[in-house]
């Protein structure tokens, strides 16, 4: 009996081990993690003992019952950030990235495999908490005994310990380096909660503040606007996925740049300047929408908590000075297949959602449809009279067909056999699935190589289209993909003008050289800078 007794305590003490043991990023999902000793379990033990199976019992449990599984499932969302966006997850702010998860997963694995895994996260979720319930019950009750004079004697010191491990770590305070070095272990779960608690009231102060300086534009008063852009029409094309690593990967090198190479001699023997530099997102993986409106707005949108702040501010857009210099401001977005009421904030006069483009085709995967059609919508839909005998269009244009899951890839085909978009139908559905590729992290970095050198070569035919009475193209990618795909650190996105020379030469003041892959000393420009650089580009009262 005492051996048994001594098993469920023993497995009830593995239970909190392993929860406080739990790594919230993937570099420390290692077997080396079941080597650190959790400085809470000792003190949680000793206070569960003191507390015994009374009231006062049950009310610790039920206490912490709910707080390490709360913080578990912070670690659990902090995995999964950081292996999406290379940072821990926010909850002030990241809350809408539920739903936008559901969605990825269920437009790339299908809606039952991603039901099967809600349910058995579900079950996982029901499973811990019983656990973790029946565990505090085991060590609480030894509170009938004579324990609770060696557990009040073992809580201070345990208190004490973890306290000054969580201090050292956050650099608090600086233990004696003997000190330091003679601690046992961490207090990792408690300092994930202390460091939220410190998150959430961080956030509030980033946010207030973020929404004063929304306030202060520089740019209220500027003017004119746009008349040095010569009535040409000013198409800002964002390329899902798209950084630095197609030039500093050697996975994605030759391709790409071989492309952009291509790419600059067919449209060079057309006439037309190009010249490329860098830009840097405010996140990597997803959330497209935040380097979009960063460069809408002149503010740095890296949480969506700023970006709902910058929707309810006053902010003007670059949409918006277009707009009442005389320009058509079109928004592109085959990204969404539901209404877009945040559009209203940015100043478009019209917004094409995925249902206005017209495709007909069967979609990608998560991807609505190619980017070939999206531009041939724009082509049909805004441009199809000539410059000059309309409003010049400053266009914001989504090429997503290089968003995960990348796959499957269609080659660019004749302009004139696009039509409605069915022709795209016998390229829709080949090769492996989604739940297929995902398993061989080799194979999806492969298809990410396809997806964004389809993209290139479509922007590039697209470009070569015109090249008779040529837009002013601004493309640039929106943000890296996670890092798995990337393998590269850093936020940079290259950015490419295409044009007419006389507009394209005025990119020289920022220090973007010739041609279609940017000098990799080039100095980076953050996307919230580029609102008002393009401004003072294309605006005589800014010069």
């Amino acid at each position: 009996m005492a051996a048994q007794g001594l098993l469920r305590l023993l497995t009830a003490a593995a239970i909190f081990y392993l929860i406080l043991i739990q790594p919230n990023h993937p570099a420390a999902m290692t077997w080396g993690a079941l080597g650190m000793f959790p400085l809470e379990l000792p003190a949680l033990l000793a206070a569960l003992i003191l507390a015994g199976p009374g009231p006062a019992g049950l009310a610790l449990r039920a206490a912490l019952t709910g707080v390490l599984l709360g913080v578990a499932l912070l670690k659990l969302a902090d995995f999964g950030t950081f292996i999406a966006f290379n940072r821990g997850f926010n909850i002030v702010v990241d809350y809408n990235l539920i739903p936008a998860a559901w969605e990825l997963a269920r437009g790339s694995f299908g809606t039952m495999q991603a039901v099967l895994a809600v349910a058995l996260a579900g079950l996982v979720l029901v499973v811990s908490a019983a656990a973790l319930w029946w565990a505090g019950g085991v060590w609480a009750a030894l509170g009938r005994e004579r324990g609770r004079w060696g557990a009040a004697v073992l809580l201070v010191p345990a208190l004490a310990l973890a306290l000054a491990e969580i201090g050292q770590a956050r650099r608090a305070w600086t233990l004696p380096a003997p000190v330091a070095q003679a601690l046992p272990g961490a207090a990792f779960t408690a300092r994930v909660a202390w460091e939220r608690a410190l998150q959430v009231r961080d956030t509030r102060a980033d946010l207030a503040a973020f929404r004063r300086a929304a306030r202060q534009d520089p740019m209220t008063d500027a003017g004119p606007l746009f008349d040095l852009a010569r009535d040409r029409d000013i198409i800002l094309i964002y390329v899902e996925s798209y950084g630095r690593s197609s030039f500093e990967n050697p996975l994605y090198i030759d391709t790409h740049t071989g492309t952009l190479r291509d790419i600059q001699a067919d449209l060079a023997g057309r006439g037309l300047a190009m010249r490329a530099g860098w830009a840097r997102a405010p996140m990597v993986g997803g959330q497209s929408w935040l380097a979009h409106g960063s460069v809408a707005s002149g503010m740095w949108l890296d949480t969506q908590g700023r970006y709902r702040a910058l929707l309810a501010s006053p902010r003007r857009t670059l949409f918006h000075f277009a707009r009442e210099a005389g320009l058509r401001t079109v928004a592109i977005k085959p990204a969404h297949v539901f209404p877009w009421p945040e559009g209203a904030f940015f100043g478009f006069d019209a917004i094409y959602n995925a249902p206005d483009l017209g495709y007909a085709g069967a979609p990608f995967n998560w991807v609505t449809m190619p980017d070939q059609f999206t531009l041939h919508a724009l082509d049909r839909l805004e441009r199809s009279a000539p410059q000059g005998s309309r409003a010049p269009l400053l266009a914001q244009v989504a090429l997503v067909s290089s968003h995960a899951p990348f796959l499957p890839v269609p080659p660019v085909i004749d302009w004139d056999k696009i039509g409605d978009g069915t022709v795209f139908n016998q390229w829709a559905s080949t090769g492996d699935p989604p739940e297929v590729v995902w398993r061989d992290h080799d194979r999806v970095r492969e298809k990410f190589r396809l997806a964004v050198d389809y993209s290139l070569q479509t922007l590039g035919a697209w470009a070569a289209r015109h090249a008779d009475d040529p837009p002013l193209i601004i493309a640039l990618g929106d943000h890296e993909p996670a890092r798995f795909i990337s393998g590269v650190d850093g936020y940079d996105v290259p950015v490419h003008v295409i044009g007419p020379p006389e507009l394209v030469a005025r990119f020289e003041a920022l220090g973007w050289t010739e041609g279609m892959i940017p000098d990799p000393a080039t100095p980076t420009l953050p996307m919230d800078d580029l609102r008002d650089a393009l401004l003072r580009i294309f605006g005589s009262g800014l010069q």
